[in-house]
């Protein structure tokens, strides 16, 4: 239950940072909701697809679509008379790739995939949403640029992939790789680490 909860925050975060790059972009309602959904369940819905999982886990379970709209809604509310605190924001955003990247790696371990599998299904429900929603909105997707963002996700996946095979049944093994994602995603924030761009030599 307490993942269930965790996984509805991390939607609603996706959904409010869909929100407001939509609205950075200028686009109408019909634009940023569009945007809030793609960021908050894009990545979940392609898990699902690739697993095979059928009904998809927001057709399912249409309290997703509800925290997406009541997320957006009162994003644009907001918008319209205050500033977004961005630190917020990305302490938040860094929150929710946290949780999705174990729940998606929790999917595809439940669905028997090999353990790279169980790792890419993780990233993949971590940092697809914003993808879709970046190229969407005509940017270069943040884990093509420099940041430590998928990079942190992987990290989480290979962490509980190790947890679950060495403590199966232990609560830490579900905790532990969302701290790891979390720490690692606010450390490159706080101290702008990144990861070293490649740059082909060029002849004289």
């Amino acid at each position: 239950m307490t993942l269930y909860l965790l996984d509805l925050f991390g939607v609603a975060v996706f959904a409010v940072s869909g929100a407001l790059r939509a609205g950075q972009k200028q686009m109408d309602l019909f634009g940023v909701l569009v945007i809030a959904v793609i960021t908050a369940i894009g990545g979940g819905t392609v898990r699902d697809v690739l697993l095979g999982k059928q009904p998809i886990f927001w057709i399912s379970d249409v309290t997703y679509l509800s925290v997406i709209l009541l997320a957006a809604v009162i994003t644009v509310a907001y918008g319209h008379f205050r500033e977004p605190p961005r630190g917020a924001l990305l302490t938040a955003d860094a929150f929710g790739l946290a949780v999705f990247t174990v729940i998606g790696a929790q999917a595809a371990a439940q669905a028997a995939v090999p353990v790279p599998i169980v790792v890419i299904m993780g990233t993949i429900t971590g940092v697809v949403g914003g993808v879709m929603r970046d190229v969407l909105c005509a940017e270069v997707p943040l884990i093509l640029r420099r940041e430590i963002y998928a990079t942190a996700s992987i990290a989480g996946g290979v962490v509980y992939i190790l947890l679950i095979q060495l403590f199966p049944g232990n609560p830490g093994a579900t905790i532990i790789p969302v701290a790891i994602v979390f720490i690692l995603r606010l450390v490159a924030i706080r101290f702008d680490v990144h990861i070293p761009s490649f740059s082909p030599r060029r002849g004289k």
